[in-house]
């Protein structure tokens, strides 16, 4: 199994191989089971998470949290306003002066820049938390969910994942984490909102690696066909409010989940969806609340994968001293207390 005493972050899956990816979701479900009895071993006891939130998060913030709070470590919240990112003191400085107090980064940005510029200067682990590009930690968790949902007898290699709608950081991350495990990716949208040549090109390389394959069209109908999973996500993100009316014309109603498409997939196919989700826009009520819908499951998967790969970047890099070594110090340091004033 890969392990990073050196530094490393996680800011893309690009930067793994598969083989790596699949060490962690191994690692992964071998933290779930032992949360489900009760029994998480507190691997990162006295380390310290720094969260940064350029926006709020509901999955993103509880998982973190609590994910260091089960492993015997401790999260920072902070968020604009509290520490002096970019504003007052420079991006470097900030990553420069929180590594020397932390073990480990999360950082949620809203330009990916942003993230890169953290990641180049600190010198703990800095995790990517979400940026307006990619969303890693949520497509980890998606793929691990497909994993336990996925037909009896199968394998990653045999699913056909379908994404329905606009080409968001989740579509990209998806695209990329799928076909680099081999996986059949479709990704079904109006043209105008199709993912760039670019990360196509990403994905197509991918592809050419793993044996996986990329579909991109406009006929949502043929798209779901095949389908294993349906995954759609909200059609504007943050700073496109002004393009909201076009957006619904151009996705309404053909390229929203509802039943009636639901059917078209194959029996066995299940809903995905990252949240958080506008009922009613993109998906209906009655896909999202029925016994085909698995996000309930995919939104707890994100705390058993944030704890798989906040021990995979950061154990290896703690030190272990020595019982000996405690009571010398512990020792040394009480009998100075102790002294004090006589």
């Amino acid at each position: 199994m890969a392990q990073f005493a050196d530094l490393r972050h996680f800011i893309d899956t690009q930067d793994f191989t598969k083989e790596e990816l699949l060490d962690l979701l191994e690692l992964i479900r071998l933290m779930k089971e032992a949360d489900k009895q009760g029994v998480t071993p507190k691997l990162l006891q006295d380390t310290s998470l720094a969260m940064i939130f350029e926006e709020p998060s509901t999955r993103t913030r509880i998982s973190f949290e609590v994910a260091m709070t089960k492993l015997g470590g401790h999260a920072l919240y902070l968020k604009p306003g509290e520490i002096h990112l970019g504003a007052r003191e420079s991006i470097d400085d900030t990553a420069r002066v929180i590594s020397r107090m932390v073990d480990v980064i999360m950082a949620r940005t809203l330009k990916h820049e942003t993230l890169l510029k953290l990641a180049e200067a600190a010198s703990v682990p800095v995790i990517n938390g979400l940026t307006d590009y990619n969303h890693p930690t949520q497509v980890v968790c998606d793929v691990f969910t497909m994993m336990e949902h996925m037909p009896a007898g199968r394998r990653l290699e045999d699913l056909h994942v379908t994404f329905i709608g606009d080409a968001t950081n989740v579509l990209n991350s998806l695209m990329f984490i799928c076909t680099q495990m081999g996986m059949h990716f479709t990704h079904a949208a109006p043209q105008k909102y199709q993912p760039p040549p670019a990360w196509q090109e990403i994905a197509a390389a991918n592809c050419a690696q793993s044996g996986g394959s990329l579909t991109v069209t406009t006929d949502v109908q043929d798209a779901v066909r095949t389908a294993d999973f349906i995954y759609t996500d909200l059609w504007w993100w943050v700073g496109q409010e002004e393009q909201i009316p076009e957006r619904r014309a151009a996705f309404m109603p053909g390229y929203q989940v509802n039943m009636d498409l639901l059917k078209k997939a194959p029996q066995h196919c299940k809903f995905m969806h990252c949240l958080p989700a506008s009922r009613g826009v993109e998906v209906t009520d009655e896909v999202m609340d029925s016994p085909r819908s698995i996000i309930y499951d995919q939104a707890e998967n994100r705390l058993h994968v944030e704890k798989g790969i906040l021990v995979w970047l950061v154990y290896p890099r703690l030190k272990r001293p020595s019982p000996a070594l405690r009571a010398y110090h512990a020792g040394r340091i009480q009998a100075f207390v102790e002294g004090l004033g006589n």
